[in-house]
């Protein structure tokens, strides 16, 4: 396969990664520095410490990726370091949306406090956009791992 095959996914991916990077930098920052409301900024950390953590598995998710793309672009898609990357795709999703699940309760606190009922439907987008990438990636790993188990029935068959 030719290797820039896979280069526009490959900046997706990167470009995924940006943001959250200056998030975790420079929003955490600037939260910490300027609260919003002195009322219930202690209500903040939780949900800030949260999210910078989440960053953790996304990124090992993004590297993942990143991998499973180079293999892709070298012939070994069908093979079992893919199943691998994708397992620990599924893994990172379901630590994310694990984490989110635990902010949640701050979230819903810092909503009340702040009278803003849909600031907790956002707070469980992050839940179920994750477990819908874990499901994705758990489907795709079984089905990469029924297709190796054929191609290598089909080469020990002459």
């Amino acid at each position: 396969m030719k290797r820039g095959s896979t280069l526009f996914l490959k900046t997706a991916v990167i470009l995924m990664g940006v943001p959250v990077l200056a998030l975790c930098t420079f929003g955490v920052y600037e939260l910490t520095n300027n609260p919003v409301n002195p009322d219930y900024a202690h209500m903040l950390y939780p949900i800030l410490i949260g999210m910078c953590v989440s960053a953790i598995p996304f990124f090992i998710a993004l590297y993942q990726a990143f991998k499973l793309l180079n293999y892709i672009d070298k012939n070994q898609s069908f093979s079992e370091l893919s199943v691998t990357a994708l397992k620990n795709i599924k893994f990172c999703a379901i630590t994310i949306s694990g984490l989110y699940m635990i902010i949640l309760p701050f979230v819903f606190l810092v909503a009340d406090l702040d009278d803003a009922p849909g600031l907790v439907i956002v707070g469980m987008i992050p839940v179920f956009a994750s477990m819908v990438i874990a499901v994705f990636a758990a489907v795709l790993q079984r089905l990469l791992q029924e297709a190796i188990h054929i191609k290598s029935e089909n080469d020990l068959t002459v």
